[in-house]
């Protein structure tokens, strides 16, 4: 029977291209994304986690091929308990993970003569890079409540996703000038402000959302910055696994390669967004 299925599947199913593969991917993450988004806090909360927890660890996966030495399980332990420590206790979790973190690698730097202040230095910055930044997308998800907060996220992540899709699509199409030929030699300059564009649009789109006190002069700045915030984290993503040897960080997606590669744009974004949008006064500050 399963071989009779097989022979009337269609060839292009069972033969997918890469960009049928790309997309089918791309599509799974961005229906669990929306979801989980819309869902409520707990599932965002859980779902940033996740998403914390699998980037560190294909981060400092990364780094042991560079002759780092990083302690893995104290970096995603901490990189997972950010999110909820920023719902529950607001700057204050946060910084008592902070705290955590440092007094333990700070012990393990003492006691385990291996280890070295960059492997030190290596496990903070992992731990806060996968999963502190993060936690901005909590600060704006609690700002305005349900149903509201939750669309703001999702129109926080639809501009990631359109600055990416939009250098992709136009680079591929009449990129001719390099952006960072070194870094990461398939970026043009043409993708570049074409992703920008793309950001700046969903940024105005924000300005319909009930409780948001933005006009469209702040939103296409706002849009502006968190675009080349969302640039930089792509290349810095890059240039760690350029030097790492690595073409992706992992295989937990296919088609796009691992989950730090589909997030590196997220994470400057999403604490970039966070602060633009409290300190321009545009969504209130709210401590849980």
């Amino acid at each position: 029977m399963k071989q009779a299925a097989l022979d009337k599947t269609p060839k292009k199913l069972k033969n997918p291209s890469d960009i049928q593969v790309r997309f089918r991917t791309g599509l799974v993450y961005t229906v669990v994304t929306v979801v989980c988004v819309l869902a409520g806090n707990i599932p965002m909360l859980l779902m940033l986690m996740a998403v914390a927890g699998i980037c560190a660890g294909e981060f400092f996966y990364m780094l042991r091929s560079d002759a780092k030495l990083p302690n893995e399980m104290l970096g995603i332990v901490a990189a997972v308990l950010y999110p909820p420590s920023v719902y529950f206790y607001g700057l204050t979790g946060a910084f008592l993970v902070n705290l955590a973190l440092l007094l333990a690698l700070l012990v393990w730097y003492v006691f385990w003569t291996r280890a070295r202040i960059p492997d030190v230095g290596v496990s903070f910055f992992g731990a806060a890079y996968t999963g502190l930044l993060l936690c901005g997308l909590v600060v704006i998800r609690q700002s305005l409540g349900n149903p509201w907060g939750g669309v703001l996220v999702l129109l926080i992540f639809l501009s990631v996703w359109a600055n990416d899709s939009f250098a992709y699509l136009v680079g591929c199409r009449f990129g001719k000038h390099k952006l960072a030929p070194r870094t990461s030699p398939n970026k043009s300059w043409e993708g570049f402000l074409a992703g920008l564009v793309g950001s700046m649009a969903f940024w105005c789109v924000m300005t319909l959302v009930p409780g948001v006190t933005m006009g469209i002069p702040m939103a296409l700045l706002f849009g502006l910055i968190c675009g080349l915030m969302s640039v930089l984290g792509d290349l810095a993503e890059s240039r760690i696994k350029r030097n790492s040897g690595f073409k992706d960080s992992g295989t937990i997606m296919p088609g796009h390669g691992g989950l730090l590669d589909r997030c590196d744009s997220l994470f400057l974004a999403a604490v970039t967004s966070a602060i633009l949008l409290v300190a321009g006064g545009c969504i209130p500050y709210v401590i849980m």
